[in-house]
């Protein structure tokens, strides 16, 4: 991500537009423009909606249905809104939302009921390596439970999750361990700390500042955008572990250039504005051990118990992620910022779980904004130190409890340890992650 500055060599593209992304062509818009949304006019058939336009009418059915929505998802194929309505006495809500252009599906848990089987999970197996989360296309709670859950633990997990009924939740075994993940994106270094810039904002007072995992911010005040470089930025709120895993970095030279955009290897992709995630979305993930890569939308409000504590809030996908990948950026196709990445399990050889701080959230409660504030750095632009990408992107790192033993980059990299046991400290050569000269290729 070009966080500070866009070197001559990426060439900026527009909103929506084609960007070559090596063998695969993704951030390919859709063909077709989404239809406007009608309210309360009939409607013949669901309308084709973009995701975001489905997240704004997935919120609009929401407080329309009342106690009668039980959550929506978004079905990419046939590019519409698919909501859940628990059948009552009143069969107009279910009229009403058939004609705002949503696929209707009656199903039987309401929205009171998994959110009970929640708080009832939160109170019997709070377990370090478990997450849940709402899956409307199950209409079923997910629960995950990592490699290290077995035993007596996961006898207490697999007991909570069988009491609350058959039809109320699914249990599932990954075979990698939740932990938080250590650097990414743009990267950014503090000591032996490695991390990544999310997005570039604007604070409250207009200062220039970025969005960046909470988890890497509690581990250390200052950093640096190049390996054992000076200081660039300070720490200025930070969350984790608790209601979510953000923090706001203000730039120490208020004259920084600090565009809004996303790097992906050569070319970069304008960010407008943050927006809420929805279920069935397709979204990108950048970061600098693994470069671009995709996936979907699997759960919102997602719980994950850490190791080092639980957070909630998060966004739940299937797209990979690894050491080195911490804090990168979670955004689609068309230019909106959706995440920040927290931690999750597995890697981009056997895929596995990953989640996100959703950006609306941490920008809410850092009082910050994205979009145009940030837009304006030129293309010589070369604000505060080298350009991060070959041998800047390529140093390993290790933080807060996740240590790194990566080599992110195609300049080469320094092979970092575990601190504390819950680092991958894998060595994973990732040359396809951030390089000068190549085109990032999906994993």
């Amino acid at each position: 991500m070009s966080h500070k500055r866009i070197p001559k060599r990426k060439a900026a593209i527009a909103v929506g537009g084609v960007v070559a992304l090596g063998a695969a062509a993704l951030l390919l818009p859709h063909a077709n423009a989404s239809q406007d949304i009608a309210s309360g006019g009939a409607a013949a058939a669901p309308k084709t909606l973009k995701a975001a336009d489905a997240s704004d009418l997935a919120s609009q059915l929401a407080g329309l249905l009342g106690d009668a929505f039980a959550g929506s998802y978004y079905d990419g194929d046939k590019r519409q809104l698919v909501v859940n309505v628990v059948p009552g006495d009143d069969d107009n809500v279910i009229v009403q939302a058939k004609k705002s252009g949503a696929t209707v599906r009656e199903v039987d848990n309401s929205m009171t009921e998994l959110a009970e089987g929640k708080r009832t999970l939160k109170t019997e197996a709070t377990i370090p390596g478990t997450s849940w989360a709402v899956d409307p296309r199950t209409n079923k709670i997910l629960v995950t439970a990592d490699s290290t859950v077995t035993g007596e633990k996961w006898d207490r997990l697999e007991s909570t999750v069988q009491g609350l009924g058959s039809g109320m939740a699914t249990l599932k075994k990954s075979e990698g361990t939740f932990r938080t993940f250590a650097s990414g994106g743009d990267a950014i270094f503090s000591g032996g700390a490695r991390c990544s810039l999310g997005f570039n904002v604007t604070a409250d007072d207009g200062a220039p500042a970025f969005l960046t995992a909470g988890h890497c911010a509690v581990a250390a005040d200052q950093w640096s955008d190049a390996q054992n470089g000076r200081p660039i930025a300070t720490v200025d709120q930070a969350v984790f572990p608790g209601e979510g895993d953000f923090a706001l970095v203000r730039y120490d030279d208020p004259a920084t250039e600090a565009p809004s955009d996303v790097d992906v290897g050569g070319q970069t992709v304008g960010i407008t504005e943050a927006a809420e995630a929805t279920v069935g979305q397709e979204v990108f993930r950048m970061g600098s051990t693994t470069g671009l890569a995709d996936g979907q939308v699997l759960g919102l409000d997602a719980t994950v118990n850490y190791p080092e504590g639980t957070v909630t809030g998060l966004i739940q996908t299937d797209v990979c992620a690894e050491p080195g990948d911490s804090g990168g950026s979670m955004f689609t196709q068309d230019g909106l910022a959706i995440g920040l990445t927290s931690g999750g399990s597995g890697d981009c050889t056997v895929g596995g779980e990953t989640f996100f701080q959703p950006v609306t959230t941490a920008l809410a409660a850092v009082g910050a904004t994205l979009g145009e504030a940030g837009a304006g750095a030129g293309a010589d632009d070369q604000a505060g130190g080298e350009e991060v990408g070959g041998e800047d992107a390529g140093a390993g790192g290790e933080d807060a409890g996740a240590g790194a033993g990566d080599q992110a980059g195609e300049g080469g990299g320094e092979e970092a340890g575990q601190d504390d046991g819950t680092g991958y400290g894998a060595g994973q050569d990732a040359e396809d992650g951030a390089g000068d000269d190549g085109l990032i290729e999906t994993h």
